[in-house]
């Protein structure tokens, strides 16, 4: 993958986001502040990371899948009651 200056990334094994400052052909220099505020700095082989974007897109595109199937969920309940009720009323009515 391709990263720009202003990119930002995560290693592949994880940790927090890092900003793209300069890319060579192999390396990418990231920056990034520390948890306790120190600015950091560091050449990392491009291989090791994975764009940040790429990863919010991969999980909002899994949410939505979920959203999806939850609204099949809703809908077959939906149609569960309705069978329940129709199942109801022809029960009142052989009873009656």
């Amino acid at each position: 993958m391709k990263f720009e200056p202003g990119d930002v990334v995560v290693l592949r094994s994880g940790g927090q986001a890092m900003t793209v400052a300069a890319v060579g052909d192999d390396e990418v220099d990231c920056i990034w502040t520390s948890a306790d505020g120190q600015f950091c700095q560091e050449t990392i082989p491009g291989v090791a990371l994975l764009s940040a974007r790429s990863i919010a897109e991969k999980a909002f595109d899994s949410d939505d899948e979920e959203d999806a199937k939850g609204d099949d969920d809703a809908e077959e309940d939906e149609d569960d009651e309705d069978d329940d009720d129709s199942d109801q009323a022809a029960r009142k009515r052989r009873s009656a």
